[in-house]
């Protein structure tokens, strides 16, 4: 006994109470009955007081074991609702994860599976922020997000990666353009178009650029813009094209005057990946949470 009110023994003391005898109490724990004796006494002795008067029909509490049966049993139930707590922590039933989404993830997938992962999650909480992919990267590489969903082809050191959704990126046009009657349009058409881009370092546009710089061809940009909503009614009011993944241009489709004309190279296919740190870094519930989201 490594002090005088170690869990075992406060095990043992109730078990002894509960059976009236100190033999009693020694089988229900499962110790020697010598083995339990000895705790008791060991006990008493520490705290300078009798917790039980002995005779030869058993044994009874004493009002300072009473005392210690009363609080002790609540030291117990606490003392395992922990464990509890500390055992589902461990299996990533509980838990709290930082996860930073891309704009397309937000827009597409994530709202239906996080809102299914929360119901069958309630003890884990979800902190949700939008940035663009290679923010993302750089911030659960460093610690400061649990799991990110990226558009990138490779995962960076340190990290590791599973599919969450497939999209496709189309040009979007207003119905007046000539490209609007096309089923789908080769990126030496496409780049004939004067574009309406979005601002900053985004996925998107880095693979617009990345495909003109691979023609040997620069890009014409009239506009850049910040959200998906804005640069579609710039296009729908003739000001340019735009390039967007499809699968979140629903409500734009349903109400603004556009067109999504497919784009024919396989650059305009995408794979947006979960992220999370490698091997024992990543934390039980941020598993739990990717397990959940990835891809069907």
């Amino acid at each position: 006994m490594n002090g005088p009110l170690d869990l075992q023994t406060l095990r043992v003391v109730l078990a002894v109470a509960e059976a009236g005898s100190i033999s009693g109490g020694s089988h229900r724990v499962g110790l020697a009955l010598a083995a339990a004796s000895a705790r008791i006494s060991a006990l008493e002795s520490a705290l300078g007081v009798r917790v039980f008067e002995r005779s030869s029909r058993g044994v009874e509490l004493t009002a300072a074991g009473r005392r210690l049966v009363q609080r002790g049993a609540e030291v117990l139930a606490e003392a395992d609702r922990l464990a509890a707590e500390l055992r589902d922590w461990g299996q990533g039933l509980v838990g709290r994860v930082r996860l930073l989404a891309n704009a397309s993830a937000l827009l597409q997938a994530l709202p239906e599976r996080l809102a299914a992962f929360s119901r069958a999650h309630p003890l884990i909480r979800v902190d949700v922020a939008e940035g663009t992919s290679l923010h993302i990267l750089g911030e659960v590489a460093e610690g400061r997000a649990d799991v990110g969903i990226v558009d990138a082809a490779r995962p960076a050191q340190g990290l590791e990666f599973v599919p969450f959704c497939r999209d496709d990126l189309v040009l979007v046009v207003p119905p007046t353009h000539p490209l609007a009657r096309e089923d789908r349009v080769p990126l030496d058409v496409l780049l004939e178009q004067s574009f309406i881009v979005f601002e900053g370092v985004n996925a998107v546009s880095t693979r617009l650029f990345n495909a003109a710089s691979l023609a040997g061809r620069s890009l014409d940009v009239r506009m850049r813009m910040r959200s998906f909503d804005a640069a579609c009614r710039l296009v729908a009011a003739g000001h340019g094209v735009s390039v967007m993944p499809r699968q979140a241009l629903a409500p734009q489709l349903a109400h603004l005057r556009l067109r999504a004309v497919a784009i024919e190279d396989a650059w305009a296919r995408r794979t947006h990946h979960l992220a999370l740190r490698a091997g024992a870094s990543a934390t039980a519930a941020a598993r739990t949470l990717v397990l959940s989201l990835a891809q069907e």
